[in-house]
């Protein structure tokens, strides 16, 4: 056990400098279909426009810059709305968490993947910091069938490299990171759109 505590951090320490260019979900994915061929290109936080990295924070975790991994007010509240109002109980998935999802599990639906996912958060918040961790995210998320990243996402969708997305193709992408499989930013429906508008409200 302490081999393996001690091997996961020096793993942690490692990815905070070298780039991530294959993870889990690329392999469960290739393994899901013998034609599937991942597209990623791996870019510096400075390649990738800052209207993205805004539209990605407010659409997916607008309290990235104040947690440590884990959003502890918006889990609560999850909780409250499906206890009181019956909703369904939604993830709140911190960036953080998603990171570690992406880089170290294959996303499957379980209680032991998000235990898996929380002791990588951890790591990650503890080794890495935000800006780190914004860039590892936005060169593994996923962003449509076989496209992995801002840089492959930008090119495949719009023919320009993620620095030069504006604020509405990059909140079309961010709209479409929950279901990248289902969604499309070059296929959105009416209820994307109302996210996409909101997103850019609310970016000063």
């Amino acid at each position: 056990m302490i081999g393996l505590c001690i091997s996961s951090i020096a793993l942690v320490v490692l990815l905070r400098w070298v780039p991530v260019n294959y993870t889990p979900i690329m392999l469960k994915r290739s393994m899901q279909s013998g034609d599937y061929h991942p597209e990623q290109k791996w870019v510096s936080l400075e390649d990738i426009s800052p209207d993205l990295i805004a539209a990605v924070i407010a659409a997916e975790d607008q309290q990235f810059y104040r947690h440590h991994g884990f959003d502890w007010m918006a889990l609560g509240q999850a909780w409250t709305a499906h206890r009181q109002e019956g909703k369904r109980l939604r993830g709140c998935s911190t960036i953080s968490q998603q990171t570690a999802k992406n880089l170290f599990t294959f996303g499957t639906p379980t209680i032991l993947r998000k235990a898996i996912e929380s002791y990588w958060c951890v790591l990650i918040e503890l080794f890495w910091n935000k800006r780190r961790i914004l860039e590892v995210y936005l060169n593994i998320a996923e962003m449509g069938r076989g496209l992995y990243g801002a840089q492959a996402a930008a090119q495949y969708y719009f023919g320009i490299p993620a620095r030069r997305l504006d604020l509405k193709q990059s909140a079309s992408i961010a709209v479409c990171l929950p279901c990248p499989l289902s969604s499309s930013p070059d296929c959105l429906n009416g209820t994307e759109r109302e996210k996409i508008r909101r997103i850019i409200e609310s970016i000063p």
